[in-house]
């Protein structure tokens, strides 16, 4: 894979292009960044754009710190928290302090593909640990750690890309435990832990860091806005210290220092707590749309669970199907999906398929679901719903 494999381009005009997991327009909170920087530069002081401080600036992360405390009911301190560019920025440090080139990893299978990339870059090996209806298969992951001996494991335990699995809290526990005593790094890539539609989720793994062996990635761009590249990583003490030591941060200063100010004011005023309700009621109206819309015209031919938070439905067809070639066919019929060939470290799950119901309203989505189906049908008229 080269560089043409990230984010699909924005749908041209009339098509419904499901692969795109990011917000649709109406869900980014222009007039709430508005209010903020402005209340900011109210008192904003000249050395509040300078370089900041290592990890991040202090007000920033209290304030992060007394937000994640009520989001995940377990009070976090500032001092475990370290300011990055967003995930896929924090991803990429991860890799570059805590494995070296050669090394092996662990990875989900399925799991989110542009991670994949990453390692990549790095000479990581990754090995892929499948998942059910309850997360990581732990017995499949003892087996592998029978073979190898990973760096660390990249997880993403609430409402997983793409599958919408949630690791559950038994899981969770013992999955601390084997990397104490295996000596390997948890990754956790928590970017969807806030976006619960259907009650709660198990404890973040965030919460866990007393282990020393727990890296928390979190992010704004699935609670507030993509655009603002920032994002956090939750982690001990001692872990901490070596994100510190690196020269990237050392030669750079506090990541994204500016848009920090920015945020800790839209965290300050209640407004992130205010938009991220409004948020969860918008996509759990998305979800209901897509799951209904599944039931009318996949019912039979595909199978698929609705997600409980995130953003995306991952549905299975017969063991015979190959998704992939469908992909361009699709740009016909002015829809579109992910292949679930991209989330597979190995290249299978050619029978799967992701899609997201984040970019579009409810209309648009009963529609494009009905395009999509003529994919699988094309002798059969299916109109817009």
């Amino acid at each position: 894979m080269n560089g043409t494999i990230g984010f699909d381009a924005p749908a041209p005009t009339g098509t419904i292009n499901f692969g795109l997991g990011q917000p649709s327009a109406d869900l980014l909170p222009l007039e709430l960044i508005r209010q903020a920087s402005e209340a900011y530069f109210r008192e904003a002081t000249p050395s509040e754009l300078n370089y900041g401080d290592l990890p991040g600036d202090a007000r920033f992360l209290d304030s992060l710190a007394g937000y994640l405390s009520d989001g995940y009911g377990v009070t976090t301190d500032a001092g475990a928290l370290f300011v990055t560019g967003g995930c896929s920025q924090a991803l990429d440090l991860v890799s570059t302090v805590f494995a070296e080139p050669g090394d092996t990893i662990f990875v989900e299978e399925p799991s989110y593909f542009l991670a994949f990339q990453i390692f990549r870059d790095h000479g990581l090996n990754t090995v892929p640990i499948p998942v059910d209806d309850d997360g990581l298969d732990l017995e499949h992951l003892q087996r592998e750690l029978g073979k190898h001996q990973p760096a660390f494991i990249y997880t993403i335990p609430a409402y997983q890309n793409p599958g919408g699995q949630t690791l559950s809290a038994e899981r969770r526990r013992k999955l601390v435990e084997l990397s104490q005593q295996r000596d390997f790094l948890i990754v956790a890539d928590e970017v969807y832990h806030l976006l619960s539609y259907r009650g709660e989720p198990p404890p973040a793994l965030g919460t866990m860091i007393e282990s020393d062996t727990v890296i928390s990635l979190g992010s704004f761009s699935k609670i507030l806005a993509p655009g603002l590249r920032l994002g956090w990583i939750h982690t001990s003490d001692g872990l901490r210290q070596r994100l510190l030591a690196g020269g990237f941060v050392n030669a750079g200063g506090s990541i994204n220092h500016y848009t920090s100010h920015i945020v800790r004011l839209v965290i300050d005023l209640g407004l992130l707590e205010k938009h991220v309700i409004s948020l969860r009621r918008s996509l759990s109206s998305r979800v209901n749309a897509m799951d209904t819309a599944l039931q009318e015209y996949f019912s039979g031919i595909a199978q698929w669970s609705r997600p409980d938070g995130g953003y995306f439905f991952w549905l299975k067809f017969s063991d015979n199907v190959d998704l992939t070639p469908l992909k361009k066919k699709a740009v016909a019929l002015e829809t579109g999906f992910q292949p679930g060939a991209l989330f597979s470290s190995r290249g299978s799950l050619h029978n799967c398929l992701r899609l997201s119901f984040a970019h579009y309203d409810e209309e648009d989505i009963v529609k494009g679901i009905a395009r999509l189906r003529a994919l699988f049908d094309p002798a059969e008229e299916i109109g817009d719903g």
